[in-house]
């Protein structure tokens, strides 16, 4: 297919940017408005945490997590995505005991490791805090993304107790862009990767509320996940509004809903259903309509060699063209001359999922 982006244009309020995406395909031209909800400036506003911050905010996170068994759960539905969770907080933890260790050594090997004891060990937590942050400012973080996945998860579970305004405030703001989109589109899709799986659930779960009709009235809207991690934030005791977003989206039968997996990702969670694996009963089995997509369809094999461990490499390749034009393929998905409501039917009609491609 030969596709045309036009140039980005931000919206007047600053959270979004918007394209034209001119696409032909078999003899079909489509027109395609993209509008990609912006929130760099909330993450800019939390990441990177101090250290204090983390020092003091982590260990009651995870205790907070262990005691209502989500750990446990989590690790159920999740064990990948769970293991780098908690390896990038184990390295964490190797970084603060580095720097301890560096700043006994420090104290000890001058005249100040002569005085009393209580000088010693303040003198020691001042040089430690100081190594810790020469550290994670010299590395980044790197090559694990050590700080930036530690307050990822601090802010996962702040959403879920909704103690982020600001996020909530957003959503709101988006609802508003989807609704209005019925409007003036032949079609509506709401896609929503990473993070912003569970994200997109919310903003069409508000679009609801203030209009239960909608997608009823003769535009196709579907959502579409991938790379999902709903579970990771829906298995918090405290993510109630979260799950009940979950669960109404799954209701709304008029909204269609494609959910892409991929299970040599790491970074998402895509064993079953996100319903079930958010211990949510799903009101139909075909909902959402599920898509497993090999990785051999999108890079070729030495290519998957040399990127299988650079994780977030990995995680975004469901956002990239493909090698197989049979396959999936994120681009001809948004800008194909096929209706994405049409994959989504014929995937619950088949008795033996395709990829979303070839159901077009």
């Amino acid at each position: 297919m030969t596709i045309e982006v036009g140039d980005p244009a931000r919206s007047s309020d600053g959270h979004s940017l918007d394209w034209m995406v001119g696409g032909v395909e078999g003899g079909v031209c489509t027109r395609t408005r993209y509008g990609l909800l912006r929130w760099d400036d909330i993450v800019r506003s939390r990441f990177p945490r101090s250290n204090f911050t983390r020092l003091t905010a982590a260990p009651v996170l995870w205790w907070r997590l262990w005691r209502s068994g989500y750990l446990r759960a989590f690790r159920r539905e999740a064990w990948q995505f769970s293991t780098v969770i908690l390896v990038v907080h184990l390295l964490y933890a190797v970084l603060v005991g580095a720097s301890l260790a560096l700043a006994a050594a420090i104290v000890s090997a001058t005249f100040v490791g002569d005085g009393p004891m209580l000088l010693d060990l303040v003198l020691i937590a001042l040089a430690a805090y100081g190594n810790l942050g020469l550290l994670t400012r010299i590395t980044k973080g790197r090559p694990f993304y050590i700080a930036h996945l530690v307050d990822d998860a601090a802010f996962t579970h702040e959403h879920a107790s909704g103690g982020d305004a600001d996020m909530r405030e957003r959503l709101d703001a988006w609802a508003l862009r989807i609704q209005a989109a019925e409007a003036e589109a032949s079609e509506v899709v709401v896609v929503g990767h990473s993070s912003s799986s569970f994200l997109a659930l919310e903003a069409l779960d508000r679009v609801l509320a203030r209009d239960p009709l909608f997608g009823r009235r003769g535009t196709p809207v579907t959502l579409v996940t991938l790379g999902s991690v709903i579970p990771w934030i829906a298995l918090d005791p405290r993510a109630q509004a979260v799950r009940g977003a979950l669960a109404r989206v799954a209701e709304a039968d008029a909204i269609g809903w494609l959910d892409l997996r991929a299970p040599w990702d790491w970074l998402s969670i895509h064993l079953r259903n996100p319903l079930e694996a958010s211990n949510l009963d799903a009101p139909d089995p075909g909902r959402p309509a599920a898509c497993s997509v090999g990785i051999a369809d999108l890079i070729d094999p030495r290519t998957v060699a040399m990127r299988r461990w650079n994780f977030f490499r990995m995680h975004f390749q469901l956002l990239m063209s493909s090698r197989d034009p049979y396959a999936f393929d994120y681009v001809a998905l948004i800008a194909g001359a096929a209706p994405v409501y049409r994959a989504v039917h014929a995937l619950r009609d088949s008795t033996h999922p395709q990829h979303p491609m070839a159901a077009k």
